[in-house]
């Protein structure tokens, strides 16, 4: 497992730093925006790291409310969270980075677009899924988070189809891809995006190894804890039992 981790990490280290090499020094410099339009090779992967991250949320929630009482429903409930995290944070990305851009393409740093404003509610719906699992008192938290992060996942078709529609007059420009024949980027440009958004994606599985690896260690420290706390109330069979139960979760 070490060693895997230690692969992908390394993997990740040289995907980011050819990336941004590609982003800030082969690109060529864009005629309109000038060197504004760099800050695409950061936004745009870090919205389809963000989708990502929810919709792995968003299975791993349906898998936990249907196996919640079953050793997989505790790791995907890791999983869960962990995307959500992760995916919070990208979504924190592309909601500073897409200001910045703006003030230089629209002469205002936001505007009440569709895209902008659906953008913003999914960050304040995972906000609340995050805020929810963080300070609620009872012990549904994680069924009632994942609940809400089966209904919340609704917002991410929004967001995508934003600026898809035909009637779209917002300020946030038409995709790039698929919108038009004679839309697309330079080959040049082209390239350092793909780059990137490799990069951005083996970066945002490593950040959500890493914080899933995090979680299954507080979930097992607070099985431990509870089973400190009822140990004196057990019998010896039932002790017997419980440390087997610890173990096999514990190799999972």
């Amino acid at each position: 497992m070490k060693n895997r981790f230690t692969m992908l990490a390394a993997i990740t280290f040289a995907l980011m730093s050819y990336g941004m090499y590609q982003a800030l020094v082969a690109a060529p410099t864009e005629r309109t925006m000038g060197a504004a339009q760099r800050i695409f090779y950061i936004h745009v992967p870090s919205a389809w790291v963000a989708f990502m991250c929810f919709g792995i949320n968003f299975l791993a929630s349906f898998v936990f409310l249907v196996r919640r009482n079953q050793p997989l429903g505790r790791r995907a409930d890791a999983l869960a969270v962990a995307a959500a995290e992760v995916g919070i944070i990208c979504c924190t990305v592309v909601l500073v980075t897409g200001p910045i851009w703006a003030r230089k393409a629209w002469g205002v740093w936001w505007a009440w677009d569709l895209r902008l404003t659906t953008t913003l509610v999914l960050w304040l719906i995972y906000l609340a899924y995050l805020m929810l699992r963080r300070f609620s008192s009872t012990g549904n938290a994680p069924l009632m988070a994942a609940v809400l992060a089966v209904f919340s996942f609704a917002d991410v078709p929004f967001v995508w189809f934003a600026i898809r529609f035909r009637d779209y007059r917002g300020n946030h420009p038409r995709p790039v891809f698929g919108s038009a024949p004679s839309q697309g980027l330079h080959p040049a440009i082209l390239k350092a995006f793909l780059w990137n958004l490799a990069a951005f994606t083996a970066f945002g599985i490593l950040l959500i190894v890493v914080r899933y690896a995090l979680e299954r260690a507080r979930q097992r420290a607070a099985d431990l804890r509870l089973a400190r706390v009822l140990n004196d109330d057990l019998s010896a069979p039932e002790k017997l039992n419980l440390s087997r139960n610890h173990v096999q979760e514990a190799t999972r």
